[in-house]
């Protein structure tokens, strides 16, 4: 029996731009359907709305109790819940994180300060995975002469649903420059009414309950991909649009 993931979602605790709280984003996608998501707030650097005034500690623990209010509610309807955020890099790009969660942050308050090549160095020793999400969006606070740093990257994010189809379409060619790569889809719902939600995903051969499984199950590359809300093996441009 397959299980349908979502990859890239926020709350309103912790991501400005979000509607809905963690505990609805949950319902909503339960109700549509999946069996878990990541969920992915705008992190430091980011749209973020957790203070920047805190400390460290009590910063982190605003992103992950974000994420243990929609893992209870989570445990109440079978629905798997795994930790993840955003983490924006410069220019109005970001990049989604897999893999670590709040030990990994409580003990690194460097990286508000190490630059991006030591930071996705810091992940990656961790056994956590960086996707570049939206390599190519277009909106106004995007400066889009600066290209993505694919070069530090494990994998790229080729269907958002909230992106415009041509932004699709460059991620999509960009992946093939990279056969290495991980490919994922993701929704980026910051809202529990969003339509959009049922459009992106992943679906696995099995339920991930952790971020570890999380991340192995990207590693191995044996799941379609959800793409304007229809289950696809393989991705073509045509699919994007």
């Amino acid at each position: 029996m397959p299980y349908l993931y979502e990859t890239h979602c926020h709350c309103a605790q912790c991501s400005r731009c979000a509607h809905s709280d963690s505990r609805e984003m949950v319902r909503a996608y339960r109700k549509a359907g999946y069996a878990g998501l990541v969920l992915t707030d705008h992190f430091i650097f980011g749209n973020t709305a957790v203070s920047r005034s805190l400390p460290w500690a009590d910063r982190m623990h605003r992103y992950y109790d974000a994420y243990l209010e929609a893992r209870e509610e989570g445990e109440k309807l079978d629905f798997d819940v795994i930790f993840g955020f955003e983490h924006y890099y410069g220019s109005g790009k970001e990049m989604l994180v897999y893999g670590v969660g709040l030990d990994f942050l409580l003990a690194h308050p460097e990286i508000q300060r190490i630059p991006l090549e030591e930071f996705a160095a810091l992940v990656r020793s961790a056994g956590g995975l960086l996707i570049h999400a939206h390599p190519y969006r277009d909106r106004y606070y995007i400066d889009l002469s600066v290209q993505p740093r694919i070069d530090l990257v494990d994998g790229i994010e080729v269907y958002n649903a909230c992106s415009a189809p041509g932004e699709d379409v460059q991620a999509l060619r960009l992946s093939r420059e990279h056969p290495a790569f991980i490919l994922t889809s993701g929704g980026d719902i910051h809202d529990a009414s969003d339509p959009r939600i049922g459009s992106g995903g992943i679906l696995l051969p099995h339920r991930v309950r952790n971020e570890r499984e999380f991340v192995q199950a990207l590693r191995q590359k044996r799941y379609p991909w959800m793409v304007h809300g229809r289950l696809l093996t393989q991705i073509r441009e045509a699919d994007l649009l």
